[in-house]
């Protein structure tokens, strides 16, 4: 590591400890064994990729564990960790000043700072956003004595969360018309929403994620729903281990507004003063009544109606975490916020890269490909700009990686596993396009989405063993009018044809 005038110098440096992060710096120091990696993190831990698992062409499967960033450089002797925020990025200069006062001169860089929670308000000691462990953790505290709390938003986390949650009576308010629209449509919604009323539950299967939390970090006491520092994005099972209990002795009781997002938080003497009238948890079909109940802070929804509660979940999704590095930096944006990349992970400055939540893809992209603010996407964008850095620093040329031709992703919701391939909920293909299911109640919801006699997407619930064979038929585009709707009959073994 060579020093100027104060300065450390490194052919190599990324920002952000979490997945693109990390895969980015362990993909460069595999490249590059004898030069140094400068991996700068705000955080003490950083997130690693285990037991990954290549289930098919394009899905993947790993789980995510954090972990002290020395086992990273016990594992990489060739990168160093800096533990610290970055202040500043000076890219004309090709350097990066830390919160800690030093600075590093770099000759390439890839920036993986993440994103954070979009939160309904900003500094609302009622409002909590989930979107890592440590806000978690903050949320699990709250909830031990929470009798109702209302959660706002329709994405993974808010579908998961509303699942787990037991003893608490749960208002749920979406803008859509059904649950889960990130993922699924009303059909998928309807298959899942049985699991949500359910009294009991299926006991739990274990996770294989090992937790790794901070010690002492419990001790300081945060206060609540601070989410001002930025810690890397929650899985699909981030909520395993978590006692997500409230104070009633029920198991379940979810009731969900659709249509509306949240107009006003009253806190408890604003409402007192507005004579208004709150609403009781709804039992039934009948008209909720009046609420008797006193409680800290009211959501009042845009369709009307007020409830009290504990506290508010906001699970609204995020926003790229690019504040520190626009200063003096002349980075095209897109409009989602995100720094623009083109198809080599390069940003619209010289020699910096971005990977991750990030980045907004920003190369015209494969006609079954999108963009999703996902891990599996985090993780191939940081391992894909590693190989581009590379190329780029040997004067080599590239090919985008094939991670790029097809959105695969797969997950779990509601104890069901769950596949989403392609344009699976028609994303952009517009009026001209037709759905066919299939579905078992209780057991398997399978949907494809044809467009001129081509498979372009598919939503999977349950174990069907289908998305070889539909990853195949969306990746070779053949022509299946003549299966018509035979492709989905469950007495035909759909994977003979088309081996």
């Amino acid at each position: 590591m060579a020093r100027v005038g104060g300065a450390a110098r490194g052919r190599f440096a990324v920002v952000g400890g979490g997945i693109a992060g990390v895969t980015c710096a362990e993909q460069l120091a595999a490249e590059f064994p004898s030069e140094d990696i400068f991996l700068m993190t705000a955080s003490p831990v950083i997130k690693a990729v285990t037991n990954f698992k290549q289930v098919s062409k394009t899905l993947e499967e790993f789980d995510v564990e954090e972990q002290p960033s020395s086992l990273l450089e016990k594992r990489y002797p060739n990168i160093r960790v800096i533990q610290s925020g970055v202040k500043q990025l000076k890219s004309d200069e090709h350097k990066i000043y830390t919160e800690d006062g030093k600075e590093f001169i770099y000759e390439k860089l890839c920036l993986c700072a993440g994103a954070k929670p979009k939160l309904i308000v900003e500094g609302n000691p009622y409002v909590l956003g989930i979107r890592d462990t440590d806000s978690a953790q903050a949320f699990q505290k709250n909830l031990a004595q929470a009798e109702r709390i209302v959660v706002v938003g329709n994405g993974g986390i808010a579908l998961e969360l509303v699942y787990e949650i037991q003893g608490c009576e749960v208002i749920w308010a979406i803008k859509d018309k059904a649950i889960g629209n990130t993922f699924f449509d009303a059909g998928a919604a309807e298959f899942l929403l049985p699991k949500l009323t359910a009294e009991s539950r299926e006991t739990p299967i274990e996770c294989k994620r090992t937790k790794y939390t901070l010690e002492g970090s419990e001790e300081k006491g945060r206060p609540t729903g601070a989410c001002d520092k930025l810690g890397s994005a929650l899985g699909p099972d981030w909520h395993e281990g978590l006692h997500l209990k409230g104070t009633k002795e029920f198991s379940h009781k979810v009731h969900i507004e659709i249509l509306c997002e949240v107009k006003k938080i009253h806190l408890q003497q604003e409402f007192i003063q507005l004579q208004r009238t709150s609403l009781a948890f709804p039992k039934g079909e009948k008209n909720a009544e009046a609420d008797e109940v006193l409680w800290p802070v009211y959501v009042e929804l845009t369709n009307g109606k007020i409830y009290g509660c504990n506290f508010i979940v906001s699970a609204t999704g995020v926003v790229p975490n690019v504040e520190p590095f626009l200063d003096g930096n002349n980075f095209a944006v897109g409009e989602d916020g995100g720094l623009k990349v083109d198809k080599h992970m390069q940003t619209s400055l010289p020699d910096v890269y971005a990977a991750g939540d990030i980045c907004t893809a920003a190369w015209e992209p494969s006609p079954v490909w999108h963009q999703m603010r996902l891990w599996t996407q985090a993780r191939q964008m940081g391992w894909y700009a590693a190989k581009c850095m590379a190329a780029d620093a040997l004067g080599e040329p590239i090919d985008m990686d094939f991670s790029f031709e097809l959105f695969a992703h797969i997950t779990k919701f509601f104890n069901y596993k769950v596949v989403v391939l392609g344009k699976y909920n028609a994303q952009g293909l517009g009026s001209d396009h037709e759905l066919m299911l299939r579905c078992t109640k209780g057991h398997e919801y399978v949907k494809v989405v044809m467009q001129n006699g081509r498979m372009m997407g598919a939503v999977l619930i349950g174990e069907t063993d289908l998305e070889e064979t539909f990853e195949n038929l969306i990746l070779n585009q053949m022509d299946l009018s003549a299966y018509g709707e035979d492709l989905l009959n469950p007495d035909i073994d759909i994977e003979d044809y088309f081996d």
